[in-house]
């Protein structure tokens, strides 16, 4: 299966709340291509929607190293941060995402 194949895959299982099993294509994607965003994005959001955000926070970390211009990953990374009560970190984040965004305008 390609990298978005395995995404695709990958979604049909989170859509159907079926996270743990979305993971494993969503990670499997990441393994086929270490720089595809969309698999971070979705993957991080998997873990969130099963209260692992400890393990959420990393992955959505090596996505904005992969691209720390993309105001969705600040953004991820700024929920992750609320969730865990660290509200200084969430600020931060959420305002690199605003200065991204608005850099796109």
């Amino acid at each position: 299966m390609t990298k978005q194949e395995l995404l695709n895959k990958g979604f049909q299982f989170f859509a159907q709340r079926d996270y743990e099993k979305a993971i494993v294509f969503f990670e499997k994607a990441l393994e086929l291509d270490d720089t595809f965003e969309a698999a971070y994005s979705a993957l991080s959001e998997s873990l969130n929607r099963m209260g692992k955000i400890d393990e959420a926070i990393p992955v959505v970390k090596k996505w904005i190293e992969v691209n720390k211009y993309d105001p969705l990953a600040h953004t991820a990374l700024s929920r992750l941060y609320v969730q865990k009560g660290m509200i200084g970190e969430a600020e931060k984040e959420m305002a690199i995402s605003n200065f991204l965004a608005s850099q796109d305008k």
